[in-house]
């Protein structure tokens, strides 16, 4: 009997007959018996039968409509630290497609994990597709369904006007390794990408498209962007349309432009990025590393054009080029002992460009002769006031060191350091800035302090690349005049432009330094 209380449950119940054969079963018996004879012998032969099984599945009303994943949890093995989904994958990567167990639909209560057993499966495989370029094709399974389902380009292939029935594909401009990257996103859901595949699976995204994995791989290159593959993105991201990403690159390589410039990416970029890159008014950098840079991308692709390492050709792939590099705005002593004696130049263009020094008549240069406006530092300050008193604040080889982290990505050019209290005086500082424990950047510089309570700056050699939401150490050690200004009423947060800098103490500070007081007011960067 059902009581009271279950029946204002409002149930909906479900009875689901499991095996077809007793349905046969049942219905052969029920002719072989007697219609003559009474309800007790026609029972009696019903129950000679196996049992009819059923499974009840009671769905409260005006509740959330369940999954199947949750009416039925799949317990994971005690001693298996991965699902058979998993382990299935990690099988098919290697192509292996070993034959699913007999009912292996029932080990995955989930239509998802059902279909991502498909996933590089020659089973119900409908289509085979060999990927890659000739001597390096991998021949990988698929079903035209559930391709369909994952791509518009796809479906077209296999279901539009024009489709043809083809067993076999030829895909030579895609990685394998890219594809079977791909066709995972479309079997399980799942993003799995590497660093040294994921712009061809950016641009296998791009050609069939899928988007959210295209998204996912530009999110992935703008969290692993870097000055030493900054250029190489950025002519990727022109290549495949990603402004945001563009942004991105540029932001990097105008921050940290002789990095970049050095890189061994800059010289795999094309020509077009090549005079983006020179032309660039904010690049960060000075112009003897942009025209060293520019030949060594020329030695480069003359080897690409199969040419003879001379002056001639390098000048030659540079073509006009070669005129974006603001050669007149050099140091003179750069020029004389760089660019002059380089042999791209013409004898002509290198006395034009003597005279353009000296001259107060100067010639007409068919090169830029402006200088580059470049970047101009932020200072977040993070006092309200300053002091000094006859006791502090000294110095003796000891670290002053504070905390802090960012809500946007900047690059820190170095800090503001206070200077002597007691006249003018020198000052020898070493500063470096650490991620857990890591050192990113440091330097060993000298400062002249004019007496005032103003800030000095101390450089890095190249700006450090900070991540947003995380916490990097600045720390300096001063050996110069014991007494100096120092800092007060330090804030904990602070807002410079359109970045949040929030400060905490250091442990490495042994100096008295934290975040009321102390040494360090300043950080210089760009954003």
């Amino acid at each position: 009997m059902v009581d009271d209380k279950e029946k204002n449950m409002k149930c909906l119940t479900f009875f689901l007959m499991l095996p077809e054969t007793v349905k046969n079963r049942s219905k052969k018996s029920s002719k072989k018996t007697n219609p003559s004879s009474s309800s007790s012998s026609s029972s009696s032969s019903s129950s000679k039968l196996p049992p009819v099984c059923y499974e009840i599945i009671t769905l409260k009303t005006r509740k959330k409509k369940k999954m199947a994943a949750d009416i039925f949890p799949r317990k994971k093995p005690a001693n298996s630290s991965s699902t058979p989904v998993q382990q299935y994958h990690q099988q098919n990567l290697s192509n292996n497609n070993l034959i699913p167990a007999p009912n292996w639909q029932g080990l995955y209560p989930t239509i998802r994990e059902r279909n991502a057993v498909m996933f590089n499966n020659d089973l119900m495989a409908d289509v085979h597709f060999v990927v890659g370029p000739p001597g390096g094709t991998q021949r990988l399974p698929g079903h035209k369904y559930v391709l369909a389902v994952g791509s518009s380009v796809f479906h077209a292939m296999f279901y539009g006007e024009l489709a043809e029935d083809k067993d076999e594909i030829r895909i030579p401009d895609v990685d394998p390794a890219a594809f079977l990257a791909m066709l995972k996103y479309i079997y399980c859901d799942e993003i799995d990408l590497a660093a040294d595949t994921v712009l061809a699976t950016l641009y296998a995204a791009k050609k069939y498209i899928v988007p959210h994995l295209a998204r996912a791989c530009v999110n992935f290159l703008e969290t692993s962007l870097s000055a030493k593959n900054a250029c190489v993105l950025l002519s990727q991201s022109c290549l495949f349309e990603e402004p945001d990403l563009t942004q991105r690159c540029w932001e990097v390589i105008d921050a940290q432009a002789e990095l970049a410039l050095k890189s061994e990416g800059f010289c795999d970029i094309d020509f077009q990025t090549l005079e983006s890159i020179l032309r660039r008014e904010t690049l960060n950098a000075k112009e003897i590393v942009v025209f060293e840079a520019a030949l060594n991308w020329a030695e480069v692709e003359c080897q690409r054009q199969d040419l003879a390492l001379s002056i001639e050709n390098k000048r030659k792939v540079l073509g006009k080029a070669l005129y974006l590099i603001r050669i007149p705005t050099m140091a003179l002593d750069d020029f004389a002992n760089g660019a002059a004696q380089s042999g791209v130049l013409t004898l002509n263009e290198t006395n034009d460009i003597f005279l353009w020094y000296t001259a107060a008549k100067k010639p007409e240069l068919q090169f830029v002769s402006k200088a580059r406006k470049g970047l101009v530092p932020q200072r977040c300050h993070r006092f309200q006031s300053c002091a000094y008193r006859s006791n502090q604040w000294r110095y003796r080889g000891r670290c002053d060191s504070i905390q802090f982290a960012v809500d946007k990505r900047v690059f820190i050019a170095g800090f503001g350091l206070y200077g002597s209290s007691c006249g003018s005086a020198e000052y020898s500082a070493k500063i470096e800035l650490k991620r857990q424990g890591v050192v990113l950047g440091q330097n060993l510089s000298k400062y002249f302090s004019d007496g005032s309570s103003n800030t000095f700056p101390v450089w890095f050699e190249y700006p450090v690349q900070i991540e947003p939401d995380t916490f990097y150490t600045a720390s300096v050690i001063l050996d110069g005049n014991e007494l100096s200004y120092f800092g007060q009423e330090g804030m904990t947060e602070v807002q410079c432009g359109k970045v949040t800098v929030q400060f905490q103490c250091s442990s490495d500070s042994t100096n008295g330094t934290g975040v009321q007081g102390g040494q360090i007011p300043e950080l210089i960067f760009y954003a």
